[in-house]
């Protein structure tokens, strides 16, 4: 098969790759409809995060199963599946909790930018649709497997309800998700921050009613102007770097939540500060797979539609080009199809 490797930063070949095989009989092997260059992905491609050997990439996936193990009974090949970027047996006392990405099972998809995928904890990971979807439905079912879930997660940590102000920091597939999470949860008001025109009136779409384009502590400032001077009751944090994350946190009321759902490079929180703020902070990798199902119908019945942060369609082989665009902000973000 073939599929994207890392070799280094600004180096992404599309090459042939071994066949995936079933290894263990909870595996199932799934042929891919649709995947996607992430935000995260970004971090090793501007040399960021270290890479080490060249290796595969990508987490975001939708497919149809070709093959499963022994044990998986869940799904069945021929059946159209979504999945999340981090596996579960969904049986596990953390996963009964509701945490998924935290299953004692747990492991990171990285191989998912490829023809074929082996989906380790499949019995636990996939949720297979009633039908096949309409190719309409294909780019927001692949969102669900991580941008929508993750922006989801950023909001109900964030403890969004109906009535309330959220502010969402980052104006990429997350935050721009988060958007859409936001209204869904019944915020009132949706202050999305955004210096880029294309993502401010797809973030105006999603459901915002009012956007910043300042950053920093003009930003802060705009957010208390705002809030008759108090602050945001939810802030939803979907970048990673300590200015989001303090503007995050400075842009929240007392006794209000901030989620953060960007992954943290570089970001220290001062204690004493944040003590004295009164905010509650929750966040880490998001438990796609317990919304999966809910997502899914909001998709399938018309409620949703975060397929639209894919402002870019590429056939799978032109996935370096997909990074660069990204990289350029040429794009929120790259679909890939085999």
């Amino acid at each position: 098969m073939r599929g994207a490797v890392i070799h280094a930063p600004g180096d992404v070949r599309f090459e042939n790759l071994d066949d995936p095989q079933i290894i263990r009989p909870t595996d199932a092997v799934i042929r891919t409809v649709a995947t996607c260059v992430c935000g995260s992905d970004l971090w090793p491609y501007r040399g960021l995060e270290p890479i080490g050997d060249p290796h595969p990439m990508g987490h975001e996936y939708v497919g149809v199963v070709e093959e499963v193990g022994s044990e998986v009974t869940s799904v069945k090949p021929g059946q159209f599946v979504v999945g999340s970027f981090a596996t579960s047996d969904n049986t596990c006392a953390n996963c009964r909790n509701g945490w998924q990405s935290n299953c004692l099972h747990r492991e990171f998809m990285s191989t998912c930018q490829a023809d074929y995928v082996r989906i380790p904890n499949a019995h636990g990971t996939l949720v297979a649709t009633d039908d096949h979807p309409a190719d309409e439905f294909v780019p927001s079912l692949l969102a669900v497997s991580d941008v929508m879930g993750t922006g989801w997660y950023a909001a109900l940590a964030a403890e969004v309800k109906p009535g309330s102000t959220a502010v969402v920091v980052g104006d990429g597939a997350v935050g721009l998700c988060g958007v859409i999470a936001a209204r869904e949860l019944g915020a009132e008001r949706i202050i999305a921050m955004s210096r880029h025109e294309p993502r401010q009136r797809l973030a105006l779409e999603f459901g915002a009613t009012d956007i910043i384009s300042e950053r920093g502590e003009e930003g802060i400032a705009r957010v208390k102007d705002l809030t008759e001077g108090i602050g945001a009751d939810s802030v939803l944090e979907c970048v990673g770097t300590p200015e989001a994350m303090r503007q995050a946190l400075h842009s929240a009321r007392p006794g209000g939540n901030v989620g953060f759902v960007g992954v943290p490079h570089d970001v220290a929180i001062d204690g004493e500060e944040l003590f004295f703020s009164h905010v509650g902070l929750r966040g880490g990798p998001a438990p796609v797979r317990r919304y999966l199902p809910d997502l899914i119908d909001r998709v399938l019945t018309g409620r949703i539609n975060p397929g639209k942060v894919f402002d870019l369609a590429l056939p799978l082989e032109q996935v370096a080009e997909g990074y660069k665009a990204m990289d350029e902000r040429r794009a929120i973000k790259a679909l890939l199809t085999p």
